[in-house]
């Protein structure tokens, strides 16, 4: 089997990417809207007329006849190739309504394997079975019923999750093979326009209003020749030969990838966050402030960049900035760019190093002259501290001089 990259067999968000189709979707919306409306109050008389109406051809043409007032539409192929004496459907699975679509072309029954129960099992169409029980007694269970004289066959996902239909199918579980000797596949292909069908953490009531705002949604069924298990073939082995023909009938690939590398992948997609972000947002926490709020925090941000930026005019904007998120000061911002404490962040963004060359061609008559380096190397540690530290209060008083010449402030003595 190929593996297709995970990424492409789940969507995970709504809306296009396309720019012109987003353009399309919000003139759209006001229509979408009021369709949504309209539908759930059709929707809600469906659902009604579907439980008056006792299980026959009748009840399936008049319910199929409002759904597709609802928007879903549904097509089929091969009808003729459905066999009555077929005891177990098999299908892959795109959304959340397969089973009753489906359901609307000939009568089963799909069990609920995880999941609400009660009412809510019933209403979404399910036959209610003890999900708590262990696989084997859930088989067990099913196995007697598809030997049951009379009983509706039953529909069973293989895949055990949706996929988006685009790219390929999830690997089959094999349990469902062990059922009957033979089954029937059926090939299910979903469409929409400007919406995807689903995305992968959206409960089946999201996916409902949405299918109501949407224009409409098309199943297409087709129905494939039963297919029997040949003496000495293993069950997984008859799993995946059905795995491939519905493949190839839908013009996918078969994966061996698992409804648990689904959950897994979706585990990381959710907890992968983008190192800047993360970053950001923990020093911002650290200090009470968050960088990248809205509104006042941002104007008070950007008078405070401003004024770092009239006294070191040749410090790139985006460094006093982020400096700031984290200082929420303008003294200790100052302080921190006279020491070169941003100078790898600014040759990451391709500016030049701003340092004691610099500050020493700013003209003489402003300030006295500054030293950017002792003219020796202390021996000892006491020495090159003191060095260091006279030296950063020169830059300060510096940095200090300019800011009060240019808002021509009065220069206190207390410094």
């Amino acid at each position: 089997m190929e593996t297709r990259g995970i990424e492409d067999m789940f969507d995970f968000r709504r809306f296009p990417k396309d720019a012109v189709a987003l353009l399309l979707l919000l003139i759209y919306s006001p229509v979408g809207i009021c369709l949504m409306l309209m539908r759930i109050f059709i929707g809600i008389h469906v659902f009604l007329v579907s439980c008056a109406i006792p299980e026959s051809f009748v009840r399936r043409f008049v319910v199929r006849v409002m759904c597709s007032v609802l928007g879903m539409h549904v097509r089929q192929r091969n009808p003729r190739s459905r066999d009555k004496n077929t005891k177990l459907y098999v299908c892959n699975h795109v959304t959340e309504f397969d089973h009753n679509i489906i359901n609307l072309l000939t009568p089963f029954n799909t069990p609920q394997l995880e999941g609400s129960t009660g009412f809510m099992c019933w209403a979404r169409g399910f036959m209610e079975i003890h999900s708590a029980s262990s696989q084997e007694a859930i088989g067990e269970s099913l196995q007697r019923y598809c030997s049951t004289e009379g009983a509706p066959p039953l529909l069973i996902f293989p895949e055990e999750d949706t996929t988006n239909g685009h790219a390929g199918l999830l690997k089959f579980s094999s349990w469902p093979f062990t059922l009957t000797e033979s089954i029937q596949p059926v090939a299910l292909r979903v469409s929409r326009p400007l919406l995807s069908l689903s995305t992968v953490e959206s409960s089946w009531l999201t996916d409902l209003l949405w299918t109501f705002f949407a224009p409409c949604t098309v199943y297409h069924v087709s129905w494939l020749p039963p297919v029997s298990r040949h003496d000495g073939e293993s069950i997984q082995e008859f799993a995946n030969k059905v795995q491939e023909l519905l493949a190839i009938e839908l013009g996918l690939v078969s994966t061996k990838i698992t409804k648990a590398d689904k959950a897994e992948h979706i585990k990381r997609k959710r907890h992968s966050v983008p190192q800047t972000s993360t970053s950001a947002t923990s020093g911002s926490i650290g200090l009470g402030f968050m960088a990248q709020s809205l509104g006042s925090d941002d104007h008070r941000i950007a008078k405070m960049a401003q004024q770092v930026k009239d006294v070191l005019p040749h410090v790139p904007i985006n460094v006093i900035t982020r400096d700031l998120a984290k200082t929420n000061c303008v003294d200790t911002t100052i302080t921190n760019l006279l020491e070169n404490r941003e100078e790898a962040s600014m040759e990451a963004t391709g500016t030049s190093t701003f340092g004691a060359s610099r500050i020493s061609s700013f003209p003489s008559g402003s300030s006295p002259a500054i030293k950017p380096a002792a003219k020796t190397f202390g021996r000892s540690p006491t020495d090159r501290h003191m060095s260091l530290q006279q030296r950063k209060e020169a830059l300060y008083n510096y940095a200090r001089r300019r800011y009060i010449e240019k808002h021509g402030l009065e220069l206190e003595d207390s410094h």
